[in-house]
């Protein structure tokens, strides 16, 4: 009550002290806060309009001036998001996250905050693969990771960030699956000796063969469109596996980290189609599925 008549001008606050203390007894707190909001309306109506005018820009120009946006690493592969946006900012966030948020499929365990994380990062990576963000340093934008080849080809390599932070062995061959690979030898001091020509492994004619066959990201039940998947090796490159239509599957990011963690399988079926064998813990026969969404009639 105090905090909603503070904000008044002082020939109504006799009025609108009257009009809380009546309601007092019938609202509960929240209740009569959000009543103390608008009570120059009920008490001086005339007044109502330019008063909240006013006030909404002064809570604008703060928000405006506060905004901020940090990424904090906390040393244990986690990175902490903190920050504050307008409100306009806020809706044109919850816009773009809003429609990648629903689950995609019956098995999807992901919690709301997680689908929400997951939808952050495939709106960048989206953005990344477009040709509207400016260069950086002369380059598109882009993830740096250095690994071992050797390493990189048994599964067993730790990869490096150009910022000096460092991805598990699963992330590093799960970017590489869709990645420009550049090699590089190297010196036994870490000195770069040669440095060869950079290398896009799904690109071009074969991605647009991908893109006409799965329609999207091939998992079941998924609805991702084209421009929201990677190429996926069903075959890794890096063990031999070839790069061609027969050894490739489209895959949205958050499928691709789970066919990565490797509890379910993608091969090419007989009529050439991708299908998927679910764990035994989804489907104790594991019996092959598809993606019937993308092909519906």
């Amino acid at each position: 009550m105090a905090a909603a008549i503070q904000q008044l001008p002082a020939d109504v606050v006799g009025k609108a002290e009257k009009a809380m203390i009546s309601r007092a007894a019938e609202f509960e707190p929240n209740t009569l806060r959000r009543y103390g909001e608008g009570i120059l309306a009920y008490v001086a109506p005339e007044l109502a309009e330019a008063t909240d005018a006013e006030a909404l820009e002064r809570m604008e120009a703060r928000a405006r001036q506060t905004r901020a946006f940090h990424l904090t690493r906390h040393g244990d592969g986690r990175v902490r998001l903190t920050g504050w946006l307008d409100e306009d900012g806020a809706a044109t966030v919850n816009a773009a996250l809003d429609p990648l948020c629903a689950p995609r499929h019956d098995v999807d365990v992901r919690t709301p905050a997680q689908r929400r994380a997951d939808a952050l990062v495939e709106i960048c990576d989206l953005a990344m693969r477009t040709e509207d963000l400016p260069e950086n340093g002369g380059e598109r934008p882009h993830v740096v990771v250095t690994v071992s080849f050797d390493m990189l080809r048994l599964a067993l390599g730790v990869g490096t960030l150009d910022t000096g932070e460092r991805l598990s062995p699963e992330q590093v061959r799960r970017l590489a699956c869709d990645a420009k690979i550049i090699p590089a030898i190297l010196g036994g001091d870490g000195q770069i000796l040669d440095l060869g020509r950079t290398r896009r492994l799904i690109s071009g004619p074969l991605r647009r063969a991908l893109e006409l066959r799965d329609k999207g990201c091939a998992f079941p039940g998924c609805d991702r469109p084209p421009r929201w998947c990677h190429g996926h090796h069903i075959r890794s490159w890096a063990d031999g596996g070839p790069t061609t239509l027969d050894n490739s599957v489209m895959l949205c990011g958050y499928h691709h980290r789970l066919i990565h963690r490797g509890h379910w399988t993608v091969r090419i079926a007989a009529d050439g189609m991708p299908e998927f064998i679910p764990p035994a813990y989804v489907d104790l026969e594991r019996r092959p599925r598809r993606n019937t969404y993308h092909h519906r009639e």
